[in-house]
């Protein structure tokens, strides 16, 4: 079965706290993953090493909904997270693996993500495409520093 990976560099003016924090928050997770035009349901998630979690995707458009799961391989706080993801949707077969890996730079925390493992159906400058969009609604998560 044929796959794709692709990679993406960031560097966010923001903690590598607040970045790791918003993988591993439910409604953060929600709120910045879905790429645009569809919103995030997140089912199930028990952040830790061996634990699952579960969410949607649903087109606002269309209202249709793709799920998918998966779990946590490595968590270090502030560091790197790497965990898989499945579709449900048997078009898309094959288990993917997501590396993130965060470091503090002097202007804020620098990214790197490799996703392994895309299903050969999805061409990656699709995955590229919504990655990058995510990673915009991302950074308006964790770049501002609101005090209350």
């Amino acid at each position: 079965m044929t796959t794709n990976t692709i990679q993406l560099h960031r560097v966010l003016k923001s903690t590598a706290d607040r970045v790791y924090r918003a993988f591993l928050h439910p409604d953060a997770l929600a709120k910045w993953l879905p790429p645009h035009g569809f919103f995030g349901t997140v089912h199930e998630m028990d952040a830790k090493v061996g634990g699952k979690y579960r969410m949607s995707f649903t087109n606002f458009t269309t209202g249709g909904s793709h799920s998918f799961g998966g779990e946590y391989l490595e968590l270090e706080p502030g560091r790197k997270l790497r965990y898989t993801a499945q579709f449900d949707d048997p078009n898309l077969p094959g288990r993917m693996q997501t590396t993130v890996t965060l470091r503090e730079v002097f202007c804020g925390v620098e990214m790197h993500v490799v996703q392994e493992g895309i299903p050969a159906v999805i061409p990656a400058e699709a995955c590229y495409l919504g990655w990058q969009e995510s990673l915009t609604l991302l950074a308006q998560l964790v770049e501002p520093e609101i005090r209350e």
